[in-house]
């Protein structure tokens, strides 16, 4: 008979949010997949909990540890996945183990915890369903193109991910695509002594943290789109070439153009022709 993998929730900052159930799991696996074993190993020495075996479990050893632990698995093996904060799989590695394990039988087990997407959600003051999570945010070309496209016309509440070191480019560029008074929430630090919620516009937000360097793991909550907007033709142009400034293709800028400001495809096209040639693309 195969065995069991046991997707384990952690704390995203406050040990003390760790479960009983995730620490009595943890305790009898016969092996513990951890993204960071250091930090891994201060969470099982805080509650003391004993491992036969802690391997590594990140994206540069993804492959070959996965078909370890297929055949273990298959054998009849319990494994426990973590990441080093939250719940495994939200941008963390760990969906090809789960295919894996499902695919020679095994059980997938779900300990539910931490998360810092919902806990930011439900705290924002935003309206938490319907939602979208996007994960960290593209840091240049096609797949940052595309999330603009989504987030244009999007009509419910998205959360995205973003490194401090980031976040003030960030606030930016999506005023500059999405309009400066788009409303959003910063979440940053959750759980943790110094856990702010700070809300705003855009605009507003990004002038904040220009004066006020952020530290911590952070969590943008986006209000939805407003589609009956009056959009201004020079707000529609700035869009455009800061796509064509990314490197988006005439294609691309159409779509979100359409998408974001509701443009007839021939008038779309027209502006992205010419904000190609200001851009010299």
């Amino acid at each position: 008979m195969a065995g069991t993998l046991f997707l384990v929730s952690t704390p995203i900052g406050n040990l003390d949010d760790m479960t009983y159930r995730a620490v009595e799991v943890l305790g009898s696996v016969d092996t513990v997949l951890a993204e960071d074993t250091r930090r891994t190993r201060i969470l099982l020495d805080h509650y003391r909990i004993a491992v036969d075996s802690l391997l590594s479990y990140h994206e540069h050893n993804e492959a070959a540890r996965t078909q370890e632990m297929r055949t273990a698995l298959a054998a009849g093996a319990s494994v426990a996945l973590v990441s080093d904060s939250g719940t495994p799989l939200i941008s963390d590695p760990g969906l090809r183990l789960v295919r894996a394990a499902l695919e020679v039988g095994a059980r997938v087990v779900p300990i539910p915890g931490p998360s810092a997407v919902l806990g930011a959600l439900v705290a924002s003051g935003l309206d938490p369903q319907p939602f979208s999570f996007f994960g960290f945010v593209p840091r240049s070309g096609r797949e940052r193109t595309a999330l603009a496209a989504s987030l244009a016309r999007l009509p419910h509440t998205a959360v995205l991910y973003e490194s401090p070191q980031r976040l003030v480019r960030t606030l930016e560029w999506l005023a500059e695509m999405l309009g400066a008074e788009r409303p959003a929430v910063v979440a940053r630090e959750l759980t943790k002594i110094h856990e702010e919620f700070r809300a705003g516009t855009l605009a507003g937000l990004a002038g904040h943290y220009r004066q006020h360097a952020p530290r911590g793991e952070v969590v943008i909550c986006l209000a939805g789109a407003s589609l009956d907007a009056d959009y201004g033709e020079e707000e529609i142009r700035a869009a455009a070439r800061n796509l064509a400034a990314d490197g988006a293709s005439t294609r691309e800028i159409v779509q979100t153009l359409r998408d974001r400001f509701g443009l007839e495809r021939n008038r779309a096209y027209e502006i992205a022709l010419q904000s190609g040639e200001e851009a010299g693309t």
